[in-house]
Parts: structure tokens; C-alpha cells; sequence
């Protein structure tokens, strides 16, 4: 028996193709080749981003929000920027044709997809005359503009600009499959659950417990005196086919889900006071997400919460952002920041989602500008600290030490 198995397990090993690999290099045989629907992006270590309906988000987080992932959006009651990330987010999905399912404490949340932004171009393209000769001229660059084409048309498929003030096409709206519900007259979360439950039935994702629950495998391999080495037999070819399994669906993935939550724990609702229900509806979400083809941002006031709940909310969240608006007159802040009049608010970036690796994410910045560039698409921008006048005063560069004293000269450590 200790021959059979080992000579199986080397048969395998022999079968098995001879990839260099180690702790610092990349398998390339187990890499997953392009998404085939629009809207996805392979990233590394085989995460899929979808768009966040920002570009610039998009870059800040290094590709999107990671299929599976939860993201939570601590609001500011002062001014409603978590909306402009839901409109975004939820358009981008029926641009691209994405189930969507959209909760809120309103009693009409179809309403709110008439406020959805539009697809537009943020960038001014200038039509370029044809040139017959010079196309003549250089016939043989005919696969360098198709690769161009390419390229370009699959930057377009996956996140687009929006034109805040212009409506979303009907086109758009027609035929998609948008499911509303309304978290208004809820005594309790039980609507919202069954909801997301059977939404996010439709994208189920490979899980490794469908394979170390199939029984059969095993056999009787536990009343052998050997059952050991049958064991390992065994799960390695549980591992194996689910690598397998997962790698051939990961790239074939059919469809994928958007979920969008607005003022979870708003006053509106019959459950705001139940704030343990409402910790094990987002620890159920989350459970949920992560064996689904789907993504899901939550919006929640945070000072409607008491200190402990609101701590536990943003530990569940795989990325985790906070909006803050800009106060109105405010002299100081305009003399320190660059382009003061134009800034809409701030994007605080507190967690970023890091999936099949420990690797920590290290942003350029951690607070970024809101800006409506044109007056109609958001832009978020590194803050830029402005040049200071001597006359003006102190200031962050002109500080003595560390501790903020104003005394001139080198920094004291």
C-alpha cells in the first residue's frame, strides 16, 4: 500500500508541468487569462476588480473593488458626497449591464435611479481628418491600430466618466435587472436578507468546502491503519481539482452582481435601535459576498451609532472610506490648499480590500480632494499644500520642531 501510494503520488508530481516557482516568483501556468465580459480586470495574486464608477478611485485602489469584498462608507451628515459614490458605483453596473440591487430608507428607491449620472468624456477629442495617402503610405501598421482599438475599447468597457447633471439614458434603465426594496416600513432586517440572499444566489463563485465535504472522496480510508497516507491522497486531489476548477471558472465568470446599500442605520428606520441585528446582518452579507461574483458598498451615518458598534461596522469592511465635507469660509484652509474654490469635500481612504495576499497596500496619500472637474465629472486629486508668504505666519514647513513650536531653525528630534 505505502508503494502504491507513493508511486502514485510521484506519477502525479512527474504529470505535473515543470514551472519554476518560488516565494518571489509568479506561477504564469495558473495565471487566468482576461475576463471575457465587460466590466472586469484581472489584478494580481488572481483578484477580479470591477469599477468603482471613479477613474480615479479606480487608480487610487489599484485596480477597483475586488469581487467578494465589502465596502463600507462612513457618511458626513453635513453634506451628501456618499451619494455621488453610489450613483457612480450603480451606473457603471448598467452601463455594463450588471445585476443591481439597491436598498434605502425611502418609500419610492426606484425614484433614485433618476438621479443616476450619465456616460459622458471628460477629455476633449478632437477629430483628426483622414490622410488616404499616408493610410496607403503605411499598410503594414494595420495590426498596431488594431491592437490600439483593442486596447482602447477594453479601457472603455470597463470604467467610464459620468456626467453628474445629465440623467441617465433610458437605454440603459430598459430591460436590466434592478431589484429595489425599501428598508423604510422594516421592523427588522429579515426583508433585506432574503433579498440579498436570493440576489446573490445567482452569482455563486467556486468554494473549497463543496470539495472537502464530498464524502466519497474519503471512502473508507479511516478504518484502514494506513488512513493517514490515504488522507493526504485524498486532499491532494480535493486541492487539486478545485485549482483546476477554479482557474477554468475564474475566467469564464458568466455574470456579476452590484449591491448598494444608502444610510443603513438611518433614524428612518423602524430597526435603528437594534444594533446587534443590524452587526449580524452585515456579518451575514459578508459571508455571503465571499463565495459570490459580486460586490457590495454600504453607506451608514456613524454618529448614529454608538462608539463600540460603529467600530465593529468598519472592522467588517474589506475597504473602508469616509466622506467629509469642506466648511464654507473657512481662510485658513483656503491659504493652505491649492484650488480651495473648486473642492467639493474630502475622500478619506482608511482600509483598502487585499485578497489571496498579506502584502499591505501603500496609497500615495490617505485624503484626497473632491472635485466636479468641468462642473460635471468627479475628480478626486492628492491635496496640494499651497506656498506660504513670510508675512503670513507659521505654517506646517516653517515649524521649528516636531512638536509644533514656532522657533526658527532645524528640526529637533
Amino acid at each position: 500500500i505505502l508503494k502504491r501510494g507513493a508511486s502514485s503520488l510521484s506519477d502525479s508530481a512527474m504529470a505535473a508541468p515543470n514551472v519554476r516557482t518560488s516565494s518571489f516568483s509568479r506561477n504564469i501556468s495558473v495565471v487566468s487569462s482576461s475576463p471575457q465580459i465587460p466590466g472586469l480586470k484581472c489584478g494580481p495574486n488572481g483578484t477580479t476588480f470591477i469599477s468603482t464608477g471613479i477613474r480615479d478611485l479606480d487608480r487610487i485602489l489599484g485596480g477597483g473593488y475586488p469581487l467578494g469584498s465589502l465596502v463600507m462608507v462612513m457618511e458626513d451628515p453635513e453634506a451628501p458626497h456618499h451619494m455621488d459614490l453610489l450613483r457612480t458605483f450603480m451606473s457603471q453596473g448598467l452601463v455594463n449591464s450588471q445585476p443591481l440591487l439597491y436598498a434605502s430608507p425611502s418609500k419610492d428607491p426606484r425614484g433614485f435611479l433618476g438621479t443616476l449620472p450619465n456616460p459622458g468624456s471628460s477629455k476633449e477629442d478632437k477629430p483628426i481628418a483622414p490622410d488616404l495617402d499616408q493610410g496607403e503610405s503605411l499598410r503594414i501598421a494595420w495590426q498596431y491600430r488594431k491592437y490600439m482599438e483593442n486596447q482602447k475599447s477594453s479601457i472603455d468597457d470597463y470604467s467610464n466618466d459620468f456626467d453628474m447633471r445629465k440623467p441617465l439614458e433610458r437605454q440603459f434603465l430598459a430591460g436590466r435587472p434592478i431589484d429595489c426594496v425599501s428598508l423604510l416600513d422594516s421592523s427588522d432586517l429579515s426583508v433585506a436578507q432574503d433579498h440579498c440572499a436570493t440576489f446573490l444566489t445567482k452569482f455563486p463563485r467556486l468554494c473549497i468546502i463543496s470539495f472537502l465535504f464530498d464524502g466519497h472522496l474519503l471512502l473508507s480510508s479511516f478504518k484502514s491503519i494506513l488512513f493517514f497516507l490515504a488522507l493526504l491522497r485524498s486532499l491532494y486531489f480535493i486541492l487539486k481539482n478545485f485549482c483546476d476548477d477554479f482557474h477554468r471558472n475564474s475566467s469564464n465568470i458568466a455574470s456579476i452582481g452590484r449591491i448598494a446599500i444608502q444610510s443603513f442605520c438611518s433614524p428612518l428606520c423602524e430597526y435603528s435601535d437594534k444594533e446587534s441585528e443590524m452587526l449580524s446582518f452585515i456579518r451575514l452579507l459578508k459571508s455571503m459576498l465571499m463565495v459570490s461574483n459580486a460586490v457590495a458598498i454600504v453607506t451608514f451615518p456613524p454618529s448614529m451609532l454608538s462608539p463600540s458598534s460603529s467600530t465593529r461596522l468598519q472592522h467588517m469592511a474589506d475597504t473602508l472610506l469616509s466622506v467629509k465635507a469642506i466648511p464654507d469660509g473657512d481662510k485658513e484652509l483656503e491659504k493652505l490648499l491649492t484650488g480651495y474654490k473648486d473642492i467639493n469635500g474630502f475622500l478619506n481612504i482608511h482600509k483598502v480590500a487585499r485578497i489571496n495576499t498579506q502584502v499591505p497596500v501603500i496609497l500615495e496619500a490617505k485624503t484626497f480632494s473632491m472635485s466636479l472637474k468641468k462642473r460635471r465629472f468627479l475628480a478626486l486629486e492628492c491635496l496640494n499644500q499651497a506656498p506660504v508668504d513670510g508675512s503670513s505666519g507659521t505654517s506646517y514647513g516653517t515649524s521649528g520642531s516636531c512638536s509644533g513650536s514656532s522657533k526658527s531653525g532645524a528640526l529637533d528630534f
